[in-house]
């Protein structure tokens, strides 16, 4: 009994000395990836401080990444939060958030030059889609009920967005509560989906 213990105990000991090799040799490398992560990260910055051309190229690519969703954005603008009208007894199509005012709310931002947008934390980007499914809306995929929080970075005319014929105007006018606050530090995160191209192709 006592040779199996020994024979177990040194079983262990190897394991133990295996896994603290292996733990050493993760160490090593994982130095080696910061190192060159920053060594990379220096040659980048001093090539663009130097070349006109290639600071405004990484002016373009960040503005492009900003389109795309690419990057996180933190920035001044307004928190908007539409929800359905339950105050009513009996509640009808009427006084529920659909999918389509929520293209329109996001076309109407979108016309008015925002930076960024985002619902319930959905990144709005280019190939986005809103539709609904059953009882619940769906952004990139993602089921999103209400209330829907809207964060919007950018624009000097936000205040349209509650103007007399928009599209928050009529859902007011119709019973939806909709409430709007200005804030000037809020954070878009990027957009965590795939992006894709599938009807689109080089011309010849």
């Amino acid at each position: 009994m006592q040779q199996i213990q020994h024979g177990k105990s040194d079983t262990e000991n190897g394991l133990r000395d295996q896994v603290l090799r292996w733990k050493e040799k993760y160490d090593r490398e994982y130095e080696a990836l910061e190192w060159a992560e920053k060594t990379l990260e220096a040659e980048r910055k001093t090539s663009t401080s130097t070349d006109s051309g290639s600071i405004e190229k990484q002016k373009r690519l960040k503005e492009l990444n900003t389109y795309l969703g690419l990057t996180d954005v933190t920035g001044s603008g307004v928190i908007i939060t539409v929800q359905d009208n339950t105050s009513s007894k009996l509640v009808t199509s009427g006084d529920l958030v659909h999918d389509g005012d929520l293209r329109a709310i996001v076309n109407e931002i979108k016309n008015i030059g925002a930076d960024a947008i985002s619902i319930n934390g959905q990144r709005i980007v280019p190939s986005t889609v809103i539709n609904c499914a059953g009882a619940i809306v769906q952004i990139n995929g993602e089921a999103i009920g209400a209330p829907f929080v809207i964060e919007v970075i950018g624009s000097d005319y936000l205040n349209n967005l509650l103007r007399p014929g928009s599209w928050l105007y009529y859902m007011m006018e119709a019973g939806i509560d909709v409430d709007m606050k200005k804030s000037d530090n809020i954070t878009i995160k990027k957009y965590n989906g795939v992006l894709t191209n599938k009807y689109l192709k080089n011309a010849e």
